[in-house]
């Protein structure tokens, strides 16, 4: 493999890309922080509105699902973090850490050269080749003008084999993608402002995330936990978001649990 180079996102030319899209109202880029959610969490505690994304080019204390730590070498991944104050009610809030993963997914098809596939695994697993390669996570802060979300979304842009979390993941690099990680951020954020505007405006993205989630349609398992698996077909998401999986015992619907596709298995 030849050498990485370490393309970093430009504050500028982000904005520029995004002159278009009324949302943010802030975008920015630091060099380090401890965890970009955290830092736009005590923003939204201190009361600033919707609109925010932070940028970070090192995370020193990232969190990922479970409390798990998320760390990764400086300048090697795109930590970014986005403050929002959905009007929908909190039972759908389910969706946010789903169109994320939407708007990751659309962002990195437009980049992908002709014969890099990238597809989502439900819930909001974005994979290129069959391998993960961001991983997203959903906060509710509390606040007397209303609760607000933070969605804090991580991207493998130049990691080495090496320096993979876990033998199933990749990076953009590894997988022959572009690397200009402004143009990485700055489509996520133009995708997710699309699908976040049309789920506040409907509450409804049944059918946008029927067409780009390969969970839909496959032969599957869900792995519930170390005991308990269920097979079947999956038939699509109901109005929160959970999957509907085809089964032996009828039609069975999951909030949670991990998706393994047959054909990736």
């Amino acid at each position: 493999m030849g050498a990485v180079t370490h393309n970093v996102p430009d504050e500028s030319r982000i904005r520029h890309s995004l002159s278009d899209v009324s949302l943010w109202r802030s975008i920015s880029v630091v060099e380090t922080t401890g965890s970009t959610n955290a830092d736009l969490s005590a923003m939204a505690r201190d009361g600033e509105p919707e609109g925010l994304a932070l940028v970070a080019m090192e995370q020193t204390a990232g969190r990922g699902r479970l409390d798990r730590t998320w760390v990764s070498p400086p300048r090697s991944s795109v930590a970014l973090s986005v403050l929002l104050q959905p009007v929908q009610e909190f039972h759908q809030w389910g969706w946010l850490s789903l169109l994320a993963g939407m708007a990751v997914s659309s962002a990195l098809e437009e980049l992908a050269p002709d014969g890099v596939d990238v597809t989502l695994k439900w819930p909001n697993d974005v994979l290129i080749s069959g391998k993960k390669v961001c991983g997203i996570l959903s906060e509710r802060i509390e606040h007397p003008s209303g609760a607000k979300a933070i969605i804090g979304i991580g991207i493998n842009i130049d990691l080495a084999e090496e320096q993979l979390p876990v033998p199933a993941a990749t990076s953009l690099a590894l997988e022959g993608m572009p690397t200009d990680q402004s143009a990485v951020v700055a489509g996520v954020l133009r995708h997710l402002a699309r699908y976040y505007d049309r789920w506040q405006t409907t509450g409804d993205l049944r059918t946008d995330y029927a067409e780009r989630c390969a969970s839909i349609g496959a032969d599957l398992t869900i792995h519930l936990d170390p005991e308990r698996r269920v097979a079947g077909v999956g038939r699509g998401v109901d109005e929160y978001g959970r999957l509907q999986v085809a089964t032996a015992r009828g039609v069975q619907t999951f909030a949670v649990g991990d998706v393994v596709h047959a054909r990736l298995g």
